[in-house]
């Protein structure tokens, strides 16, 4: 019964070294910090896909550029990222159109750097925090590990204060160590997972992104005719 105590979790985290201590006190505060992006990244990525898709069928129902320009200025707060290059396109390409002797070509790709400049914008939004939780399902495994060879060593200095070497003496120490490594990887693996689901989700709405201002500069194109 005592050695069950002495090896329960809390217990062993308790009784480890001050070294391995501020190792499971960082882990465990970069896994709360990832597990609040992961929900914030989540809820991010689920809007802009629900609102890129409300636009394109907004958009490729045939309604009138003019009328989904001013539904965007209206409701500025809540347009989607789509919404927002649109805008940024449209509303250059009616700047540049109302310019006397501007050659077309000109409009059109002053259209299209606005776009752009937008869409890199929005693209730096929605990824925002990725590299956070791909740092810490690099790191969080070695840092658990330094943890982890620390109390090893802390635990073997020890037995130079033993008469006898057992392993009742050593295991203690050894379990402490270990919990480091389990921390860390139970704060790596999530992010880890949720890291690939996001790039490959933000992919998706890149691409969808960058056809959606080929084909608008095409029909924008096809008005200057």
């Amino acid at each position: 019964m005592n050695v069950s105590q002495d090896l329960s979790i809390l217990q062993l985290i308790i009784n480890a070294s001050a070294v391995v201590q501020g190792v499971m006190l960082l882990l465990a505060a970069v896994s709360f910090m990832s597990w609040y992006y992961i929900f914030r990244k989540w809820f991010t990525v689920r809007a802009a896909r629900a609102q890129t898709e409300h636009f394109e069928r907004d958009f490729w129902s045939g309604g009138d550029l003019n009328s989904l320009y001013q539904s965007a200025i209206n409701d500025r707060h809540s347009t989607g990222n789509m919404e927002r290059i649109f805008e940024a396109g449209f509303r250059e390409f009616t700047k540049l159109r109302s310019q006397k002797n501007l050659d077309p070509k000109d409009v059109i790709d002053g259209s299209r750097r606005a776009m752009r400049a937008t869409y890199q914008r929005e693209m730096d939004s929605i990824d925002s925090h990725l590299a956070f939780l791909a740092s810490v399902g690099s790191v969080s495994p070695y840092v658990g590990l330094f943890g982890t060879v620390w109390g090893i060593m802390h635990s073997f200095r020890g037995l130079s204060n033993v008469g006898q070497a057992t392993l009742a003496a050593v295991a203690p120490g050894i379990a402490e160590a270990l919990v480091a490594t389990a921390i860390g990887l139970f704060a790596a693996i999530p992010a880890v997972v949720a890291y690939n689901r996001f790039a490959h989700e933000i992919d998706r709405l890149s691409s969808r992104f960058e056809s959606f201002m080929e084909e608008f500069s095409n029909i924008l194109q096809r008005q200057m005719r």
